[in-house]
């Protein structure tokens, strides 16, 4: 299956916010984010969801893994904010 991002929900993109987030304040590309934390946090089920069934992503119980597409996706959400900001 071949990943698809056009027309992601905001739940979707909420994933991909959060992990431009971690490349961000860590320089370093981010292949996957935590899905449950046990402290009460957890990604967005919905948006976790969709980005697996866009072949963006596998998830497991307490993780989101992304597929090659979904961190070269990471990397766009990442280069767009820059961008937005002027660098």
């Amino acid at each position: 299956m071949a990943a698809e991002t056009n027309d992601l929900s905001d739940r979707a993109l909420s994933i991909f916010s959060f992990a431009a987030y971690h490349h961000l304040i860590s320089g370093q590309p981010i292949s996957s984010v935590v899905r449950r934390d046990g402290s009460g946090h957890r990604a967005d089920p919905e948006g976790a969801a969709e980005v697996e069934s866009r072949g963006l992503a596998t998830l497991s119980d307490d993780e989101i893994t992304f597929t090659e597409p979904g961190v070269a996706f990471v990397e766009q959400v990442v280069a767009a904010i820059r961008q937005a900001t002027g660098r």
